[in-house]
């Protein structure tokens, strides 16, 4: 999971950008992207066993192929809140866009109890 989640947005981070739903692009065309700039930098590894590590991890997590790839998908999301709260609090803006972006969309018990906690804290900060 640790690796997975470091691998995770590393051909975003890298090369690609951060590509948010309100950029326009499709789904296919962002995983065309990354997928692109993930293979780009293997090369730049070499090749080889750490490289394919990466890849496959970064696959797995893409294809949600796994209970750790499940698990990673709702801890990112979870950071996302947590992040956006964290915002609210310190600077008294409304970010009711990035709770409504994962609503409904945490796949594990703990992802969704974590999400709750998130929401319940966010609830009692409003009043």
């Amino acid at each position: 999971c640790i690796k997975m989640a470091i691998v995770h947005d590393i051909a975003e981070a890298a090369i690609v950008g951060d590509i948010t739903p309100s950029c326009g692009i499709p789904k296919e065309e962002k995983n065309r992207r990354e997928s692109e700039a993930l293979e780009h930098m293997c090369k730049l590894l070499g090749g080889g066993e750490t490289a394919e590590e990466i890849a496959e991890l970064w696959r797995e997590y893409e294809a949600n192929a796994s209970p750790e790839a499940k698990v990673v998908k709702d801890f990112d999301k979870l950071e996302l809140i947590l992040q956006a709260l964290e915002y609210e609090q310190e600077q008294g803006k409304d970010l009711e866009e990035f709770f409504e972006s994962t609503a409904g969309k945490f796949q594990t018990d703990i992802g969704k109890a974590w999400a709750l906690e998130i929401a319940s804290r966010r609830r009692k900060q409003q009043h």
